[in-house]
């Protein structure tokens, strides 16, 4: 397989150049020991390019899809593999076969984020893209229109209702003027499709569920349709004339029966959590205070810190609006059986604007949003991590008491290990470290993905 370019020199900076070949390396060395509990596999996915790309055009969200993937069960690390998903951009470079399935949309390229529902492993996209299913082994299977039920593409972030199962979605296709609210039912199937109109096509990255209501973030940040002219590939913009608001709407409620709160303008790639207190809404997120405004290729303009909304649906309006804590951070993650109720902890990467892009960062934080305190691991001079994936420690273990996952970058010998921290020591050494025999480049989003 033809090897790409070298974008960026080696040194903290060269965990984001892209790997040339899939590999496969089975029976990883691993310092320390891995927790008996861990039975399957740890995934990242994030964009490795397979040319240069066009310094005018290039945007950060645009590479093609590579997922990493390492197995661990009963004590060991069975194997690592690398596979570019194949879209067909990949499947030309490669000289393959197409890619079975329908083709929707202006880009089939799932690069964002890889969850498991109803038995299939699932890689996603924004903008319109299908779902890509691949094998336990990662090789592509086909795209997904989730069995004919899917009208258009998903998202990135859909939110699972961790009582019943289903995954609730809200979509967005390049230039219409509303979003779509999914409901997959546990069969993986859409059972419920409603139209929201805002008159704009916002990137809506993410949104958050409580246990009776979704809130959908619609943010500055616009479908461009000069930059979709010129050739970008994600052709989204910040835009002044675009008002910052959330919407509430019961889970099961329809477009007419949002109520839409305004805030001040900022935007949200990532939400904590949200959940209901007292007949109020409360919304934990990384807010940025603008992207793709000054620099239209990388959201590096601002820096992303944690905050709160605490909203009033009756009154449309926002009685809480505050920053809980000033540390730069992105990717955060929680404990998920907590999540659509009240939460004490939140994970997140610690961020260095300006020194290790804007995938990665130094260290892994812990906040307590009880105490207002923050923990911080740092893995050392040269090393950088990504999101981490949190699986807990049995499953009525307390809330956030488990291990971090989590691939760490060190640009002393170019290459990465998989780094598990025991939440009980957070600030303390590594329980393990499976020792990769390669680089794996900086993505977006990790996702554990259990064996049963």
């Amino acid at each position: 397989m033809t090897g790409s370019p070298t974008l960026v020199p080696a040194g903290p900076l060269g965990g984001y150049r892209p790997v040339a070949d899939e590999l496969s390396v089975f029976d990883l060395e691993v310092a320390g020991r891995l927790p008996a509990e861990l039975d399957g596999t740890l995934l990242r996915i994030g964009p490795n390019p397979l040319q240069a790309p066009d310094p005018v055009r290039g945007h950060a969200f645009a590479g093609d899809a590579m997922v990493h993937g390492v197995r661990i069960r009963a004590g060991r690390a069975e194997w690592y593999r690398n596979r570019w998903i194949r879209t067909d951009r990949v499947c030309r470079a490669l000289g393959t076969l197409p890619t079975p399935g329908p083709r929707r949309g202006l880009s089939d390229n799932a690069n964002d984020n890889i969850l498991r529902h109803a038995g299939r492993t699932l890689a996603l996209g924004d903008g319109g893209v299908l779902p890509v299913e691949l094998c336990p082994e990662l090789t592509t299977i086909a795209r997904s229109d989730l069995d004919e039920t899917l009208p258009d593409g998903l998202c990135a972030h859909p939110e699972r209702d961790m009582v019943t199962g289903e995954l609730y979605a809200v979509a967005y296709q390049p230039g219409r003027g509303y979003v779509q609210y999914l409901t997959i039912d546990v069969t993986g199937r859409v059972r419920r499709c409603e139209p929201i109109e805002l008159g704009h096509t916002p990137m809506m990255h993410a949104f958050s569920l409580t246990d009776r209501q979704a809130v959908l973030y619609d943010l500055p940040v616009v479908y461009n349709a000069a930059a979709a002219a010129g050739g970008s590939r994600v052709p989204y913009a910040w835009d002044d004339r675009v008002a910052a608001r959330l919407g509430v709407l019961p889970r099961d409620g329809s477009g007419a029966d949002v109520r839409w709160i305004g805030v001040e303008p900022c935007y949200v790639f990532h939400p904590v959590n949200a959940y209901e207190a007292d007949g109020r809404v409360v919304v934990d997120v990384v807010r940025h205070d603008r992207v793709f405004d000054a620099d239209r290729l990388s959201p590096a303009e601002s820096r992303p810190t944690l905050w709160r909304w605490v909203l009033d649906p009756e009154r449309g309006a926002v009685v809480e609006d505050r920053q809980l804590d000033d540390a730069i951070v992105e990717f955060p993650g929680m404990d998920e059986r907590f999540r659509g109720m009240p939460h004490r902890y939140a994970f997140a990467v610690s961020m260095r604007p300006g020194s290790c892009g804007v995938l990665a960062g130094p260290a892994l934080v812990r906040h307590d949003l009880l105490t207002g305190g923050t923990d911080v691991h740092r893995f050392g001079p040269g090393r950088l991590t990504g999101e981490p994936a949190f699986i807990p420690r049995a499953p009525d273990a307390p809330e956030a008491d488990g291990w971090l996952l989590s691939f760490v970058y060190d640009a002393a010998d170019d290459r990465s290990d998989l780094v598990v921290l025991d939440t009980a020591d957070f600030t303390g050494p590594p329980v393990a470290e499976i020792r990769l025999p390669v680089r794996v480049p900086h993505g977006f989003h990790a996702g554990w993905i259990a064996a049963h």
